[in-house]
C-alpha cells in the first residue's frame, strides 16, 4: 500500500520507514528536509507541517492509504494533517504518556485515564490536542500510541547514550543510592516501529500505552547491563538522594533516566495490558543496549539543542560529588 511517514529521517521515524519498506509498501516521508534523506527506497517529500498548504502541495497527487505520524510537535501540525489526510484507511499517531494529566507522577491504570484538555502550549497538552483533532477526523481509523521511554540505535536524545559513554570511560560513577532498585520500563524503537506499521495495516484503533511492561528492569539493572556491554571497569559511587539534590543534581537531565524516589515508582507504573494484547513486542533490554552501543561506535554524538545542554552530569558537579564520596 502507499504509506506516508510524517517524519522518517530521525530516530523512530527512520525505523518506521525501514519496517514499512520491509513490509513491501510504497513509502514516502514528509519532513522539513533538514535532517538528511530517508532510507533508500522511500520517496522524500519536503515541507513544514505548520504551513497549511505544505503537505497537500508536497503530495502533489500522490494519495497515501496509510499514515504513521512520528513528528507532530505543534497543534497546527495536527490540524493540518487532519485536514489533508482525513480519508486515509489507517493513521497511527505517536503520542506520549505526557498526554495524561496525571503523569508524571502517575501511576497510569489504563488508557481511560484523563488527558490534558487545556490550551496550554506545552508538550503534553499539545500531544493531547493532536489526539483529539486527529481522532475526530479519522474516528475508528485512528490509533494513538502513547509512548514512554524509547531506546535503540539512532537515538539522538543521548540519555542511554550518555550512560554508555560515561560507564565505558570507567572509574567511579555517581549513581543515586536509593534509586538503583527503581523499576524502569522502555520500548525499543525497532519494536515500536514495526508494531506501528502492523497496526495501520490491520486497522487497529484507539489509545495504547506503547511502552514496555512495568518493572521489566530496574535502574540499577540497566546500568549493570551498560557496564557489561561496554566492558568497562566502572565502579558505582552511590550518593544519597538528598545529597544529589542539595548539590544541584537535576533529575532526568543530569543523571538521565533517574527520578527521585517520591515519583519514580508511580511514574514507571503504567498499565500496558492493551499493548501486550495487541502484540507490541518487548525485546530483552540487554539487546537494545548492546545494539545501541554498537551503533554508537560509528554514530556521531548529538549536538546540543539551541539553548539547552545535552543530558549528563556536568564535569564540575561530578568532581564535587566524587571528592565528597
Amino acid at each position: 500500500m502507499r504509506l506516508l511517514v510524517l517524519g522518517g529521517t530521525h530516530f523512530l521515524g527512520r525505523h518506521v520507514v525501514t519496517a514499512a519498506l520491509e513490509h513491501g509498501h510504497e513509502v514516502a516521508t514528509f519532513t522539513r528536509g533538514v535532517s538528511g534523506a530517508p532510507a533508500a527506497g522511500a520517496q522524500m517529500l519536503i515541507g513544514d507541517r505548520d504551513d497549511p498548504v505544505a503537505l497537500p502541495t508536497a503530495l502533489d497527487g500522490w494519495v497515501p492509504e496509510l499514515v504513521v505520524d512520528t513528528s507532530c510537535q505543534t497543534r497546527a501540525a495536527a490540524e493540518h494533517a487532519a485536514a489533508a489526510l482525513a480519508d486515509v484507511a489507517g493513521y497511527a499517531f505517536v503520542s506520549s504518556l505526557n498526554a495524561y494529566r496525571g503523569w508524571p507522577p502517575g501511576p497510569i491504570a489504563g488508557e481511560h485515564e484523563p488527558t490534558w484538555d487545556s490550551d496550554e502550549d506545552s508538550y503534553g497538552p499539545d500531544k493531547a490536542h493532536a489526539e483529539r483533532v486527529l481522532g475526530a477526523a479519522l474516528g475508528e481509523r485512528f490509533l494513538t500510541a502513547r509512548a514512554g521511554l524509547i531506546v535503540g540505535p539512532h537515538d539522538p536524545l543521548y540519555r542511554l547514550g550518555w550512560w554508555l559513554d560515561r560507564i565505558a570511560t570507567g572509574g567511579r560513577v555517581v549513581v543515586p543510592a536509593e534509586g538503583l532498585d527503581q523499576p524502569i520500563a522502555l520500548v525499543d524503537a525497532r519494536d515500536l516501529a514495526g508494531w506501528l506499521v502492523e497496526s495501520v495495516e490491520q486497522g487497529r484503533s484507539g489509545a495504547v500505552n506503547a511502552t514496555g511492561p512495568a518493572g521489566m528492569t530496574t535502574f540499577g539493572g540497566l546500568l549493570d547491563t551498560c557496564r557489561d556491554v561496554t566492558g568497562g571497569d566502572a565502579e558505582w559511587l552511590p550518593v544519597p538522594e538528598a545529597g544529589l539534590l542539595a548539590a544541584g543534581v537535576q533529575e532526568w537531565s543530569h543523571l538521565p533516566l533517574w527520578l527521585a524516589a517520591s515519583t519514580a515508582r508511580t511514574a514507571w507504573d503504567v498499565d500496558t495490558t492493551r499493548a501486550r494484547e495487541l502484540g507490541l513486542p518487548s525485546r530483552p533490554v540487554c539487546d537494545s543496549i548492546a545494539d545501541t552501543w554498537t551503533w554508537m561506535q560509528t554514530g556521531e554524538r548529538p549536538e546540543p539543542p539551541a539553548g539547552r545542554p545535552l543530558p549528563g552530569l556536568p564535569l564540575d558537579l561530578e568532581r564535587t560529588l566524587l571528592t565528597r564520596g
